[in-house]
């Protein structure tokens, strides 16, 4: 069995220029705070684009990355609660794309599950739709929403055990468990780490196969 287990320092290091970084949590929940702080600080990475529900708020370490001036596209579905990403909206020195939540995660969704797109009836009629194919299907009117993927899932979770297999408490789970099908390199910060074996089956909300490494943080770091 390998050793998933890596320091948040060596998990970054896995972000390269351009890439895509998909982020976990809803504002602070199920937010990993600890992978997007070391990204910040010891990764010189630039060009970026960020896939995050909210991007957070100037008291997470995803504002200071938006704030950095390495990120110049940003796909989400609430800002209001980052100045910053408003900021960039208004004057275009990134690209801010907004979707309505749910249309959000089913791209997302979409992208892991090898699916060419999604249709849904949310935003038809309104500025949702520019730019986007209609599809009309039994005389009702639907967008058709590509998928999204990325290179490097940063995401959170209570727990791992060494197979990488994860449990996500409650509402944590948000786009966490859906992120982690759709990118190419998954990091986990958990809080605890036990032996393969420990996990219930039926609690595993995120299977190890999908996860190449984990981030232990608190006690026993």
């Amino acid at each position: 069995m390998n050793n998933k287990v890596i320091s948040a320092e060596e998990a970054v290091k896995k972000v390269k220029d351009g890439d895509t970084v998909m982020v976990g949590g809803f504002l602070a929940g199920g937010f990993p705070e600890e992978l997007v702080h070391a990204l910040v600080d010891t990764n010189l990475a630039s060009n970026l684009t960020i896939v995050s529900n909210d991007t957070g708020t100037p008291e997470l370490s995803i504002y200071k990355l938006v704030k950095s001036g390495r990120v110049k596209r940003i796909f989400a579905s609430y800002i209001g609660s980052n100045p910053e990403t408003g900021r960039l909206l208004m004057t275009k020195e990134a690209e801010v794309q907004l979707f309505p939540q749910g249309t959000l995660a089913e791209k997302i969704r979409a992208g892991g599950s090898g699916l060419g797109g999604v249709l849904t009836p949310v935003g038809v009629g309104t500025v949702v739709e520019e730019g986007k194919k209609k599809i009309e299907i039994d005389e009702k009117e639907y967008l058709l929403e590509l998928p999204l993927k990325a290179d490097v899932a940063l995401i959170r979770a209570h727990k791992a055990d060494e197979a990488g297999n994860l449990v996500i408490n409650g509402s944590s789970r948000n786009f966490n468990m859906v992120m982690a099908t759709a990118a190419e390199y998954v990091v986990a910060q958990v809080d605890e780490y036990v032996k393969t074996g420990e996990i219930d089956p039926n609690h595993v909300n995120v299977p190890g196969i999908f996860v190449d490494a984990i981030v232990k943080v608190g006690e026993n770091a």
